[in-house]
């Protein structure tokens, strides 16, 4: 079966779907959503169906491939997102976030001091105004640039 155009020629409709599967891959190597690969697998599939079965009408190929783009999404998408873990991952800075560290210069409201953390020696302020002493144990609440935000644990 081939699609005709105003020009004169019949495109075979498996060069289509290939072409279908080509852009949705493409797509999806930009995004990595895991959405439109989807999409790229059913046509795929067509690219062989409409090969070796081209009697069958390019109406009822549509429909095949929406029908296996939709089971694919529906039914494997949630299964690929478990298995590749897409969500955020604390790394690097972030993972300092909830992390005990030690007052090594006085924190003030107006000056700046600094805190051991994890081995390393950082800028910091409190969150919250409150004048932490040399000594004191404090909590880190975020990360802004190069400097801590730290409040003063409850003991």
């Amino acid at each position: 079966m081939s699609i005709f155009f105003d020009l004169g020629f019949a495109v075979p409709t498996y060069w289509i779907w290939l072409g279908i599967a080509i852009i949705m891959a493409i797509i999806e190597a930009g995004t990595m959503g895991l959405t439109t690969i989807w999409f790229a697998l059913a046509a795929l599939v067509m690219v062989f169906l409409s090969f070796f079965f081209n009697f069958i009408p390019y109406e009822i190929q549509l429909f095949i491939f929406l029908a296996i783009s939709s089971i694919l999404l529906f039914f494997t998408r949630p299964l690929a997102i478990k298995k590749f873990k897409t969500g955020k991952e604390k790394t690097n800075v972030d993972s300092l976030v909830g992390k005990n560290a030690l007052v090594t210069k006085q924190i003030t409201e107006f000056d700046r001091g600094e805190v051991k953390l994890n081995g390393q020696i950082w800028s910091a302020r409190t969150e919250d105004s409150v004048t932490l002493n040399e000594g004191t144990k404090c909590e880190v609440v975020r990360i802004e640039g190069v400097q801590a935000v730290v409040r003063a644990l409850a003991e």
